[in-house]
């Protein structure tokens, strides 16, 4: 088999993968007469709830059937997910419960397909020990905190001639499918892209760490064996180094992601980045970080900032792209996706979008009011540019589209929309940014640090 993926040809069948999204659901609705595809779970804690929801969603006619679970926290994950699928075995689904994931993978042996929602450091053992027993992979970002273990997770799903898809589920999202296919590409609104902003911000209340009920411990052997050295650890090792990344791994990767597919796949040649410790000193990674990063494109440099913090949600979560003719601002955040005109281009130039009903014209530009003066001391405000919606929505879960994207793949229906190896230069644009705080410096990249 070809090893060498062209990043390319997976991305490029985004705008014709992304029409089928819309009916995608009902396509899966009617499955029936198709081959079932047989998944486990393996990491039943919150994101592997979302997951195993997202699917139980897809209703009985899906053609997926959960076969197995598998979570070392047997008082806690691994019953309750056990319990939920064994609840919906009318749909065909079974919720038989492993602690050992090699157990698991050596008794259900009628399995096509492995999700894997474990904490990152056990991501690259999880996969590559699926694809040696022949299994497809769904595995949550961050694919692995170590570039090392990524790269060979790419190189085991080509070795087994088996699909990865890195769960960065924006890359599937309808709305964000149309953004990059319509608003950038065909219509051109924005024209040249000069600037990029990012942020994720959530609430002190949001960040406070997890506990755990009275008398469900996992026994200290057993969390010893998968790499836990206590209870709080174990409850919270997106915090700790060497088991995590720290939130601007856990959280930016998804809208770092984004940075790069909507420049037209382009990669940064540097970064630079700020952050640490500042307010949960109980805490091994960044509580509070930004970075900076330029993207060579085809139309010339953009310089792309990401925030995130933990102390304060203000403006939640967002994506900012500015170009020196119109603007969009997007986020997987329900209802939220607008594009705004700048006042000095004329109308009748977004026009055909309008005519098209790629966008909708909601508020026309107005004018800034100019007082006698102004101009002697530059206190000139910009006119507020005219605001257009976008007639896409999201109403399905977050990241069903992207479980429906891997199904339809493995049936030979669909292409991934986010296949290991573009899994993997997104982790080397977050990786970098942890790298750069603790250097203090600006990191140069190279297009080989991206390859794999």
């Amino acid at each position: 088999m070809n090893n060498q993926i062209d990043r390319r040809n997976f991305i490029s069948s985004s705008a014709a993968a992304g029409a089928g999204f819309m009916i995608a659901n009902k396509a899966l609705a009617q499955a029936e007469g198709k081959k079932d595809i047989n998944i486990a779970l393996i990491g039943a804690g919150v994101q592997g709830q979302v997951l195993m929801n997202a699917i139980l969603k897809l209703g009985k006619n899906s053609g997926v059937k959960f076969r197995a679970v598998c979570d070392i926290w047997e008082k806690g994950n691994l019953r309750r997910v056990s319990r939920i699928l064994t609840a919906y075995k009318r749909y065909g689904h079974k919720g038989t419960a492993y602690v050992d994931y090699q157990e698991m993978l050596e008794k259900e042996t009628d399995l096509d397909a492995v999700l894997i929602a474990t904490p990152d450091f056990w991501h690259a053992r999880h996969t590559i020990a699926c694809f040696e027993k022949g299994l497809h992979v769904y595995c949550e970002k961050e694919m692995s905190n170590s570039l090392e273990d990524a790269k060979n997770m790419v190189l085991a799903g080509r070795k087994a001639g088996k699909l990865l898809q890195i769960g960065h589920q924006r890359r599937s999202n309808p709305r964000y499918i149309y953004c990059n296919d319509k608003i950038i590409n065909e219509a051109n609104l924005l024209n040249r892209i000069t600037n990029i902003s990012g942020q994720w911000h959530r609430s002190r209340a949001a960040c406070v760490d997890l506990g755990w009920p009275k008398g469900s411990d996992i026994p200290e052997e057993t969390l010893k064996k998968y790499g836990f050295d206590n209870m709080p650890q174990f409850r919270n090792w997106r915090w700790y180094k060497g088991k995590g990344g720290g939130p601007i791994v856990d959280l930016g990767s998804h809208q770092i992601d984004v940075y790069s597919w909507f420049l037209g796949n382009a990669l940064p040649s540097s970064v630079m980045a700020s952050g640490g410790v500042d307010y949960w000193k109980d805490h091994e990674w960044y509580d509070n970080a930004i970075a900076i990063f330029e993207f060579p494109t085809k139309k010339g440099l953009v310089r792309a900032s990401y925030e995130t913090l933990t102390t304060n949600s203000s403006n939640g979560y967002y994506e900012l792209f500015m170009g020196d003719e119109g603007t969009l601002l997007i986020s997987e955040s329900a209802g939220r996706g607008e594009i705004y005109r700048e006042s000095w281009v004329e109308e009748s130039k977004w026009d055909p979008a309008v005519q098209k009903g790629l966008v909708t014209l909601e508020k026309a530009s107005i004018e800034a009011e100019t007082k006698a003066g102004d101009d002697e001391v530059d206190v000139r405000e910009s006119a507020t540019p005219a605001l257009y919606r976008m007639p896409i929505e999201m109403k399905d879960p977050y990241h069903q589209p992207h479980l429906v994207n891997f199904f339809e793949s493995i049936r030979g229906n669909q292409k991934l929309n986010c296949p290991g190896e573009i899994g993997y230069e997104t982790a080397v644009m977050v990786l970098k940014v942890n790298e750069a705080i603790a250097a203090g410096r600006k990191i140069e990249l190279k297009p080989e640090d991206f390859k794999v």
